[in-house]
């Protein structure tokens, strides 16, 4: 029987920017990728550009990150009763020492955590002309139990909205569909044809699906991921709701 092809954290390219609508998973998706890829030998940072949703950012995970040993940079005011709309200068420091660093024994990488839809890469545009010094990656993260982009057509408009904003083109889609704790081999399955969809109208590369650890032996997952020929990511669950 064939296997499933694995995605590989410690592989990304130096920079990558991982958008998409809101509540589609991104920082779930970056913490794991951030702790993979430092377990990997990467000397990691991860860039908080969310500067608009105060709930589900990489910000709110800063003791989880500097466990693993991940950089952190972090809009101005985050975590304090001043949550004020203010992306830190860091950001172009983090991107310079991506761009330089490339001799380190260590090779740098930089997950920016962009905010959701439009919105929330606004303010990240200001650095669109180093990241594209950089060769920054964008990539862009569905999830098709999201409302609204449960649809090729959905996710396209997203997309664009965001490239435009941003002031960068695409590169890649991550498929991270979901239902939290209710997800299940259904769900996963389901998601693994959408992102095929997506790909076919968007023409862009899917780096991988995403699949919670605990279901990576299931047999049906196992089967999708091999027919698509999609590499699988196995993540867990690290984003909470403030309440659990």
């Amino acid at each position: 029987m064939a296997q499933v092809m694995r995605f590989d954290p410690a592989r990304l390219p130096r920079v990558v920017v991982i958008t998409g609508h809101y509540g589609v998973g991104k920082t779930n998706l970056t913490l794991n990728l951030a702790r993979d890829a430092k377990a990997a030998g990467r000397d990691v940072a991860v860039v908080d550009s969310d500067v608009v949703n105060p709930y589900f950012r990489s910000s709110d995970y800063a003791q989880l990150l500097k466990d693993e040993g991940v950089s952190l940079v972090a809009p101005v005011f985050a975590g304090s009763t001043l949550d004020s709309p203010s992306i830190s200068g860091q950001v172009g420091t983090t991107l310079a020492w991506a761009a330089r660093a490339r001799d380190a024994e260590a090779e740098p990488l930089v997950l920016v955590d962009a905010g959701g839809d439009d919105v929330g890469v606004t303010a990240l545009g200001r650095f669109a002309t180093q990241l594209r010094t950089c060769d920054a990656r964008v990539v862009h993260v569905i999830n098709h139990s999201r409302n609204l982009t449960t649809t090729p057509a959905e996710v396209s408009e997203v997309l664009g909205e965001i490239e435009a904003k941003l002031g960068i083109a695409t590169t890649a889609l991550i498929n991270n569909t979901h239902l939290r704790e209710e997800t299940d081999a259904d769900t996963i399955c389901g998601g693994i044809a959408f992102a095929q969809a997506v790909q076919a109208q968007t023409g862009l590369d899917l780096w991988c699906t995403c699949v919670p650890r605990d279901l990576a032996e299931d047999a049906l997952i196992t089967q999708a991921l091999v027919a698509a020929a999609t590499p699988a990511y196995l993540v867990d669950r690290l984003v909470s709701f403030v309440w659990e």
